[in-house]
């Protein structure tokens, strides 16, 4: 078997030693501890980020490593972060107390703890999950865009160069925001079991590209500029959908009397549920950013009949629709009458005036 079968360990142990060692800024998140204490986070992507994407370009520009190696050994590499996924679920899961009432194969997908930490807790494993993910990502993206312009070297695709400038932007801005995702549904309400643990291990980085995985060695399919301009802009308003809402939700958490981007005013239920300014336009009107994001990132590769790239986009109707449903019931549980108050104001799940 191929070296490359370990590459993912090796590097998810460089990332682990990144985030542990480099400099970080230390805040507190949403979710409190079992003395009502919010939990405290290192948080350092941007820097683990630079510096993992630098080694990959200085091991590239000195030979060591192909500028397209992650993608000629895409298959081994997946299969090393399919069991390197499988080992990590075991060795969180395995050793921690029993969830009453659930069955092992629950546990072992869903988790048995909902804030796992090492190393004394100076490092969260849902955060270094998603921290490798992403930059496990851009690696990826960048090894395959590099595979594209090694076999089209005098006429690369502009779709391609698109798809990892809004790709790059997407990773980069996810790690610079990273303080606001402790307010989301992963860090809120997930344990760390195969679902997460695989997913970000496995899943993730290598599935989230599978657009350049199954077009890198397609031509240019001479679009028109003004249909990439289109993309773009489609892609730019789902990150206005999924990012403003977010960060509406994080400052309304903070600081229940702040305007959202100085305009916003928080109009919210009883003052504990948002109904202005994006929450007033659906229930998980971020989701519908995601959508728009992934179908903008599908298009932009230019090759709209092969089926590869829009598996991207359909794995976030998969995963997003029955969250929506079991964040439902969550908020309802957790809000009581006061949510069915807020479906009647906010009747559209995700997509306004459709869904």
């Amino acid at each position: 078997m191929s070296l490359a079968f370990a590459w993912p360990a090796v590097i998810s142990g460089g990332i682990f030693a990144l985030h542990a060692l480099l400099p970080a800024r230390d805040v507190e998140g949403y979710v409190r501890d079992a003395k009502g204490v919010p939990l405290r986070y290192r948080l350092n992507g941007p820097w683990v980020f630079a510096v993992s994407v630098a080694l990959w370009l200085g091991l590239c520009r000195a030979g060591w490593l192909a500028w397209d190696a992650f993608y000629l050994h895409r298959w081994e590499m997946a299969a090393g972060g399919c069991v390197l996924g499988i080992l990590f679920t075991l060795a969180v899961v395995l050793p921690a107390p029993r969830v009453p009432g659930w069955s092992q194969a629950k546990e072992l997908y869903l988790g048995r703890v909902e804030q796992p930490r090492w190393l004394d807790g100076r490092v969260d494993l849902k955060m270094f999950l998603y921290l490798f993910g992403a930059v496990m990502l851009e690696l990826n993206l960048l090894s395959f865009g590099a595979h594209h312009f090694l076999l089209y070297p005098d006429d690369p695709s502009p779709g391609v160069m698109l798809y990892l400038a809004l790709f790059s932007f997407f990773v980069v801005e996810y790690l610079a925001f990273e303080r606001v995702h402790l307010y989301t549904y992963d860090f809120v309400a997930e344990r760390v079991g195969f679902k997460l643990g695989w997913g970000c291990l496995c899943f993730y980085p290598w599935f989230y590209a599978v657009g350049l995985w199954t077009t890198a060695e397609l031509p240019d399919p001479r679009w028109p500029g003004w249909a990439y301009a289109l993309i773009a802009a489609l892609f730019l308003a789902g990150w206005t959908f999924a990012r403003g809402a977010n960060l509406q939700k994080y400052w309304f958490k903070r600081d229940p009397s702040r305007k959202a981007f100085g305009v916003i005013a928080p109009e919210a239920l009883d003052g504990r549920v948002l109904v202005s300014g994006f929450w007033g336009l659906s229930r998980h009107i971020n989701y519908l950013g995601e959508l728009l994001m992934a179908s903008a990132l599908t298009l932009s590769l230019g090759h709209p009949g092969v089926l590869g790239p829009w598996l991207y986009p359909l794995y976030y109707v998969a995963l997003l629709l029955p969250r929506q449903i079991d964040d439902d019931r969550r908020c309802a549980e957790k809000y009581g009458p006061l949510w069915n108050v807020y479906r009647e104001r906010v009747r559209w799940r995700i997509v306004p005036f459709l869904y």
